[in-house]
């Protein structure tokens, strides 16, 4: 049996359908080619024939990315393979990932199918897609519910239709370490010809046990785990990439399994998914959280200052994670801005380094030090931004005690040109959103509300991130500052920009 795991990246389809986490053409772009600098074997597109957007989406990545497969999902049915190859086919190495469900309460009440109807659905399908292209995975939805020897018949007949992947996904989240290693074993053992395939796991959190789960699946014979950035996807979310392939470089004593993962990328990867969707890296997160690397009882300090393996498994150098600070001035040189923006992995044209450098000698002002953490900010602020409807201009905001509203004054470019409004609220950051809400024109309901400090310091940007739900469309949006008010200012308005964005699409 082989011993390298096929690592499959699931950030831009199944992460993405995490509340809040949608992203644009350009933002899933830029992250598919950090998953390739990632070292990931196959980065799931998206779902092309469930929006046009997803379509456009795999379409374009399959064009843009290089010695990694791409990888469409379609439900069993001809219509969704076709439009999965359409999107796929100008990858250099596409992959059709067909799904059915097979547990019984999924066949009873959402497929109204018999086991037997499903196994010539399954025959089917795979059939099909292997009309267009020898890489085809088959995932049995469900399948941690499903009857073992159902799944290994189900297995059997897919893979003699010509899949060359098995999916043994653990879709609600539902088992448990040990019998989910059994499972993956029995199902190997009693599959036929299971070694004409690659037999996978795509665990989700719903008990905290993804992870566990996947790591326990490799243990016992299969071969690709498919992951998220961060663990986002659907509820709780998927097993995250980081800490499955940083528990196999650490243990690699005990999985004996090797991967293509770059773990230097890993911090920078988590770091730039933060970033496009709004939602800061938790303190407490394994591997690539603030305090990963931290150490705060007398007894840890006193072990690490004598022998950091006292209480560090891994450096944070090894996921990518520096302390390197670029100290800006009014008189500092861009190419220093340009040179650190490189070393971080960002590929800026003259124009978009200039954009760049005059944020940085703006924020230089304000505090002393630059850090990454600030450069990389700057970068998602002023250079990749979405093009915008509404634009802050100015603001100003005054606080006031219980007896007295707080009041803010905005000043808003839009599309018919400034905009100037000033109102009353609970407090300074709800005055601002009262106010913006009545420019833009465009009544919302706050789903969320969150406030990170970029970095430690007194002066250190604030980097806000919010959720906004109109109706059925739901969006964030993000921003940063050395004010917080602005910060949030910021990102209220970014939300709607992405809400007037998803309207007019």
């Amino acid at each position: 049996m082989s011993n390298r795991a096929i690592i499959f990246d699931t950030t831009l389809r199944d992460g993405e359908q995490s509340p809040g986490a949608t992203m644009n053409l350009q933002e899933k772009l830029r992250l598919a080619r950090q998953l390739q600098l990632l070292g990931v074997d196959v980065i799931e597109a998206g779902f092309p024939a469930s929006s046009s957007g997803d379509f456009e989406a795999v379409r374009a990545i399959s064009a843009a990315v290089k010695d990694v497969q791409v990888a469409g999902l379609c439900r069993a049915a001809e219509g969704d393979i076709d439009k999965g190859w359409q999107a796929l086919k100008d990858a250099e190495n596409p992959r059709l990932h067909v799904f059915l469900a097979t547990s019984p309460i999924h066949m009873q009440y959402k497929l109204r199918k018999t086991p037997e109807q499903v196994l010539e659905i399954t025959e089917r399908a795979v059939r099909y897609a292997a009309r267009y292209t020898s890489n085809v995975e088959f995932s049995a939805e469900d399948a941690s519910r499903s009857d073992r020897d159902f799944l290994a018949r189900v297995f059997s007949v897919a893979i003699a239709a010509g899949a060359t992947t098995i999916n043994v996904p653990d879709t609600v989240g539902y088992a448990q370490p040990a019998e989910y290693g059994e499972l993956i074993r029995y199902v190997i053992e009693h599959t036929r010809d299971a070694h004409k395939a690659v037999f996978s796991v795509h665990c989700h959190n719903d008990l905290g046990l993804a992870v566990a789960n996947t790591l326990s699946a490799l243990n016992n014979g299969a071969r690709q785990a498919e992951l998220a950035l961060g663990g986002i996807g659907e509820r709780a979310g998927n097993a995250a990439l980081e800490e499955v392939c940083m528990a196999l470089k650490v243990r690699q004593d005990a999985y004996g399994l090797e991967t293509r993962i770059q773990s230097e990328q890993i911090y920078p990867s988590c770091r730039m998914l933060s970033l496009i969707i709004g939602r800061p890296i938790a303190a407490n997160k394994a591997i690539v959280g603030g305090n990963a690397f931290a150490h705060e009882s007398g007894v840890h300090q006193d072990g690490m200052l004598k022998n950091r393996e006292t209480y560090e498994i891994m450096t944070p150098q090894s996921i990518g994670r520096t302390s390197s600070d670029l100290v800006i001035g009014k008189h500092s040189g861009r190419n220093a801005v340009h040179t650190r923006l490189e070393e971080l992995g960002y590929q800026l044209d003259e124009e978009q380094t200039r954009i760049v450098f005059e944020a940085v000698k703006q924020l230089a002002d304000k505090k002393a030090a630059i850090h990454d953490e600030d450069l990389e900010s700057i970068v998602f602020s002023e250079v990749y931004r979405m093009p915008d409807r509404f634009r802050l201009l100015n603001l100003s905001v005054q606080s006031s005690t219980a007896s007295m509203p707080s009041t803010a004054a905005v000043e808003l470019q839009t599309p018919e040109g400034v905009a100037r409004l000033a109102g009353f609220g609970a407090g300074p950051i709800d005055a601002t959103f009262n106010v913006i809400s009545q420019l833009v024109g465009q009544p919302t309901d706050l789903e969320q509300f969150a406030i990170n400090a970029i970095t430690g310091g007194t002066d250190a940007q604030g980097e806000v991130s919010v959720r906004l739900r109109d109706g059925d469309a739901l969006a964030g949006g993000r921003g940063s500052d050395p004010d917080i008010i602005v910060a949030s200012a910021k990102a209220f308005i970014d939300a709607h920009n992405r809400l007037a964005q998803k309207k007019r699409s």
